[in-house]
């Protein structure tokens, strides 16, 4: 009998479990009324006392391991389902195929940008889109009574001072409170005005904005860096800088940049307001700098030649597709 077990131990290591249907048919041979182990215990009842001790022992280890193999069979299918369970479910892995998209025009231009300023030392500083007042409006020279608050008309949350942020200059604001200069920022993200939609206009878009700030920064500082982007990103091309005014900043410019033989506006720009460098603290005396902002959608519109903004945020596979070979 003994030996009997031996071979059968040695069948158990030759047994692979792949289906359910398989461990089904195992567990009957085995674990069955009529099966192997069953037969092996009234075959046990027979034996010589003297020969139960050793041959008993033996059966104990043999019916153990067919446990333990049904048992690993279940606990790797349980693994399986899980794992197959994640691959359908889980949606922040990457797809199986290749070539499911392409990054939208806005994310392309963006990175462009991004990578042209952080040549030059400028940081990524963000914020969030639901912003306080003071952030959005009063901290940057907008109080109350102020008109220009008409121009960045937006959407409020009602019974709350807080709104959708009209600019990302509110994230230069926060970063001020808690930063000292030297500072050299850019700040991009969506923003929000109360404007209607068309063509040419939206009640969202993106920004990017910069604001430098250090000792002696003079408006030479400010053509300088905003020359630099021009030339990276356009190449070559005829520029001018016209006076302006914006709440925050005093002088104020904007910049065209001749395109397709017309004066485009597609930067505003200017020195940072002493009363903004006194709301949080910073000394005007001491410290001066410059800041500037740019519409992602102006430019992106510019380079494709895109004749409609809505185009950006319609999700159509079609008008997406196109900018598969961008990077």
């Amino acid at each position: 009998m003994l030996n009997k077990i031996k071979n059968l131990n040695k069948e158990l290591d030759r047994i692979n479990l792949n289906s359910a249907s398989e461990l089904e048919f195992f567990r009957i041979k085995f674990l069955g009324k009529k099966g192997i182990l069953n037969s092996l215990f009234k075959e046990f009842k027979k034996i010589d006392n003297n020969e139960k001790r050793n041959i008993g022992l033996s059966l104990n280890i043999f019916k153990k391991k067919i446990k333990n193999l049904i048992l690993k069979f279940k606990i790797l299918k349980k693994k399986k389902i899980i794992i197959d369970d994640l691959e359908i479910d889980d949606l922040t892995k990457p797809g199986k195929k290749k070539n499911l998209g392409s990054r939208h025009p806005i994310s392309i231009i963006k990175h462009r940008i991004i990578n042209l300023f952080n040549k030059i030392g400028f940081q990524i500083c963000e914020g969030p889109e639901i912003e306080y007042d003071w952030y959005n409006f009063t901290a940057l020279n907008f109080p109350y009574y102020h008109p220009a608050r008409e121009m960045q008309d937006t959407f409020f949350i009602k019974k709350s001072n807080k709104l959708l942020r009209t600019h990302t200059s509110s994230v230069q604001i926060r970063y001020l409170e808690k930063n000292k200069p030297p500072i050299r920022i850019i700040s991009p993200g969506r923003v929000y005005r109360n404007e209607k939609i068309s063509a040419y206009s939206h009640c969202m878009f993106h920004q990017i904005e910069g604001l430098y700030l250090d000792k002696k920064v003079s408006f030479q500082d400010l053509k300088s860096t905003i020359n630099f982007f021009i030339k990276n990103f356009f190449g070559k091309s005829i520029t001018r800088f016209r006076p302006s005014y914006f709440p925050f900043t005093e002088p104020s410019a904007e910049l065209d940049i001749l395109w397709n033989n017309k004066w485009l506006e597609i930067i505003g720009c200017g020195m940072v307001d002493p009363i903004v460098l006194k709301n949080v603290n910073i000394d005007p005396d001491i410290y001066s700098g410059f800041a500037f902002g740019m519409g992602i959608e102006r430019i992106t519109l510019m380079i494709y030649k895109i004749n409609d903004i809505r185009y950006f945020f319609e999700n159509d596979l079609r008008f997406l597709k196109q900018f598969k070979k961008e990077f």
